[in-house]
């Protein structure tokens, strides 16, 4: 799947679109967590604008290097051509359960989601799995038990269980950089691939994306930082 989206990409002219993401997540604890995020989505940079979802779930760390979420949300589609235009492609919201599992070796840090969404769509009730590897790559001097810089690569893979089965492929090329504990600022080049589907549209976007993480007091950090974040 990554050397069809990087083929892919090579045979087309580049026209970024944007893809903007803020995430807020509050630590409750060293096992549960809550978060909140809204994304925005144009065909073009920053021009015709033709989606955005708001979401939100609770994690649970069921051990050190897993973690387990159920999420919830509004998905918004327009068609192609100006900036939220109607109708609407779709309109959807949507139920998902995940699994995380990391592992280390050396400094790389490697992430593996699986995650079963329940789509309730304006065409109709929809399942769909989704795989995602990530890599990330720490580093730049520490401070306060972390590195301000990361490194990203993930490349992510969406099946149905109706035919064509395969529906999307998705690889994401990203910096972090964390001025503080709390927050991180994210920039990077995303390439979406689509076959046959009739919401969003496959291309390819630049993304930035804000992520501020909280604690309590009596907390300390739950989760290991792998710099890769979710979308």
């Amino acid at each position: 799947m990554l050397c069809l989206s990087i083929s892919n990409l090579t045979a087309q002219n580049l026209d970024l679109g944007s893809w903007n993401i803020l995430n807020l997540k509050y630590n409750l604890n060293d096992k549960w967590s809550v978060f909140g995020e809204t994304q925005l989505r144009s065909l073009k940079f920053y021009d015709n604008f033709h989606y955005y979802e708001y979401k939100s779930g609770i994690n649970f760390k069921a051990h050190k290097n897993v973690n387990l979420t159920i999420g919830a949300g509004s998905y918004q589609t327009y068609k192609e051509g100006g900036d939220f235009v109607l109708p609407k492609n779709n309109n959807e919201f949507r139920i998902w359960p995940q699994v995380v599992l990391f592992q280390s070796v050396g400094k790389l840090k490697i992430e593996q989601r699986y995650r079963a969404e329940s789509r309730f769509t304006s065409n109709g009730y929809r399942n769909r799995f989704r795989y995602r590897l990530s890599l990330s790559y720490p580093f730049g001097k520490e401070q306060n038990g972390y590195k301000q810089f990361q490194i990203i690569a993930s490349n992510e893979i969406f099946f149905t269980d109706k035919e064509p089965y395969f529906e999307r492929n998705r690889l994401l090329l990203a910096f972090n950089y964390k001025p503080s504990k709390a927050t991180t600022l994210q920039i990077g080049y995303l390439h979406q691939f689509d076959y046959k589907i009739n919401d969003e549209t496959g291309r390819d976007f630049f993304q930035i994306g804000y992520f501020i993480e909280l604690f309590r007091k009596q907390s300390t950090n739950p989760n290991i930082d792998t710099g890769i974040k979710d979308y």
